[in-house]
């Protein structure tokens, strides 16, 4: 492989590409570099100050003041912010360039000590648990203070009935980083070095996954194929991965009394499984009249028999090809967000002008895209892997409100900023919507207002239909892994289960394409994350209504509910605009706007 370059830290710097300047991270808000002294001052301290915290306070909790209670927490709190801190820098250098053995090792070191020096502070959950109802709720009443942090005592309670032993609980611990931690770094170096070689280039799989959408049938039919290629000749790791992380996540929920493998997520996610259930059931029933009524347009559109996968996501014919400069995406999201609130544009431009997004496509540099929050008093961090596309104009759209979200959420402090997955996609998916909405009011042709729409009904078929299906074969594959260990070929079938039943009849399946679980990450790194992308972008569709309906105040209202963070729960953050989470029909609604914009495309074809 050749020399790949050293990190920069420029807060100006730029890489060059076809598009324009695109920004690099500038990570010295963090660190200056991996041997800053003031890396090694917070390493330091942590070892000191967990082993401090809990010669201070194990065995004690229970017996604490309101105002005892209050300072361990605020101490808690801090350990918690240079942990992240530390973990922070290390992980986005990583994600820059994960094929970098030295930041690989970086990365692997600071995440063992971090491990080995916050093994003394496992008690802390253990001994909450065990403080009677009427104990907490005496010290939250008598002190103001303690009580703001109530949320973050409600849900380490909730997993009392799954709590192991302090010995056990220290070793799950301990042992993580040679657990799951080892295994995803193992997928993400292998995604990372993957070559797909297409018309005689070599490319990674971000830039081959772009083919995809080219307007040249042939070259997406050859990205699809390399795709599967590569896919199968590292399905036995990838099935590996999977085996094992299944597995391990059968054991630690069998041993927590799990009811089932989805319980963690939904209680990290603080909510109910049966709101998740009334989501995937709304979503699977709307199947015949959101993708399969589409696709069948989007073939008879493009003139095919049938649609193959690499047709799924093709430009449509009357479509422009040309690609979107840099400069001008910057302008149109921030545009469509002043269009809102002016506030909303004011906090995402220094995104782009103080090195807090990376946007270029670089070998070895992580796939996808993210907005990483990192701790409460600095900020978070945009990744992107910027290829001009339209679509790459909506994910800067997305992941810069991500960024907004995390920002307006810092005010809660360390622990109560955290937005559970159902929630954090909310504004990430509002500010995708700001900007369709802006395109679409600009729209001067007919053709142009089609293309805009066929756009918008993919992105959500992709963030609602597809990531319930997804969620589908979580749900078979770690059912399946719980009866023993699955072959690659057992896998590909569970795969393939979901595809016709999501897509429609208007899909042909070419051969290599039962291996497309492969190179998911969200299957590794969160399992069940996938439901909250389908999540949000329901909530955001009835949010959006009620916005359209001209509900009075609903700016101030919406960001006081992202500047709630993980403060309070998806009830109380919905109540102001009369909406109801759990209510059935509250989907429906979500799932109606999407078929409302395939309407007005039959109507147009």
């Amino acid at each position: 492989m050749r020399d790949l370059p050293r990190p920069v830290f420029d807060a100006n710097a730029t890489s060059q590409s076809e598009f324009g300047d695109l920004p690099v991270w500038d990570l010295t808000d963090l660190y200056a570099a991996p041997d800053a002294p003031e890396l090694a001052r917070d390493l330091a301290w942590l070892e000191t100050e967990c082993a401090a915290f809990a010669a201070d306070y194990q065995g004690k909790l229970a017996g604490l003041s309101a105002e005892a209670m209050l300072a361990c927490v605020e101490r808690h709190e801090k350990i918690d912010m240079i942990q992240g801190r530390v973990m922070s820098f290390a992980g986005l250098r990583y994600y820059q360039q994960t094929t970098d053995p030295e930041r690989a090792k970086f990365f692997s070191d600071c995440q063992d000590k971090i491990t080995t020096y916050s093994t003394p502070l496992v008690f802390f959950s253990l001994e909450i648990n065990r403080i009677e109802d009427a104990a907490l709720d005496a010290l939250f009443a008598a002190n103001a203070d303690l009580a703001r942090y109530k949320p973050i005592f409600d849900r380490l309670r909730a997993m009392r009935p799954h709590q192991l032993s302090d010995e056990l609980e220290k070793f799950l611990h301990d042992q993580s980083v040679v657990g799951s931690s080892a295994w995803n770094k193992l997928f993400d170096e292998t995604v990372a070095g993957l070559t797909f070689t297409v018309d005689g280039g070599d490319l990674n799989i971000e830039g081959t996954l772009n083919l995809l959408s080219e307007p040249d049938r042939p070259t997406r039919e050859k990205a699809a194929r390399e795709l599967a290629r590569v896919f199968g000749e590292n399905v036995k790791l990838f099935a590996r991965v999977h085996n094992t992380l299944a597995k391990e996540k059968e054991i630690e929920d069998r041993w927590r009394k799990m009811p089932t493998p989805q319980t963690g997520r939904h209680l990290a996610n603080h909510v109910e499984p049966e709101v998740v259930e009334a989501l995937r059931n709304a979503v699977v029933a709307a199947y015949p009249k959101l993708s399969h009524r589409y696709y069948e347009l989007k073939r008879k559109w493009l003139g095919l028999d049938t649609l193959q996968v690499w047709d799924r996501n093709a430009p449509l014919p009357i479509e422009d090809t040309k690609t979107v400069a840099w400069t001008d995406a910057q302008t149109l999201v921030l545009d469509a967000y002043a269009g809102f609130d002016p506030e909303m544009a004011q906090i995402a431009q220094p995104f782009f002008t103080k090195g807090w997004i990376d946007a270029g496509v670089k070998p070895g540099k992580a796939p996808g895209a993210f907005a990483h929050p990192t701790v409460t008093d600095v900020h978070p961090y945009v990744m992107l892997n910027y290829l001009g596309k339209p679509r790459d104009v909506m994910t800067l759209a997305h992941e810069l409100g991500h960024g907004v979200h995390q920002v307006l959420a810092a005010g809660q402090g360390e622990l109560l900023s955290s937005t559970p997955l159902t929630l954090a996609e909310t504004a990430s998916v509002f500010g995708e919507m700001l900007t369709f909405r802006k395109l679409l009011a600009e729209a001067t042709s007919q053709t142009e207002k089609k293309v805009l729409l066929a756009g918008k009904v993919e992105d959500m078929i992709n963030t609602v239909v597809r990531q319930i299906a997804f969620y589908d074969f979580e749900c078979k594959l770690h059912d399946a892994r719980r009866q023993g260990e699955l072959t690659p070929d057992d896998i590909n079938a569970l795969w393939m289960s979901i595809q016709g039943e999501s897509l429609g009849p208007a899909f042909t399946f070419m051969e290599g394409y039962e291996t497309f679980w492969a190179y998911i990450p969200h299957f590794i790194h969160s399992p069940f994350y996938v439901y909250a992308y389908a999540f949000g972008d329901g909530l955001v569709s009835a949010l959006y209504a009620v916005y359209e309906e001209g509900d009075p105040g609903f700016q101030a209202k919406y960001f006081e509910m992202l500047r709630a963070g993980g403060s309070k729960h998806h009830k109380d953050l919905l109540a102001p605009f009369g909406l109801d989470a759990s209510d059935p029909k509250f989907w429906d609604k979500g799932l109606g706007m999407i078929a409302g914009m395939i309407d007005e495309l039959e109507a147009m074809s």
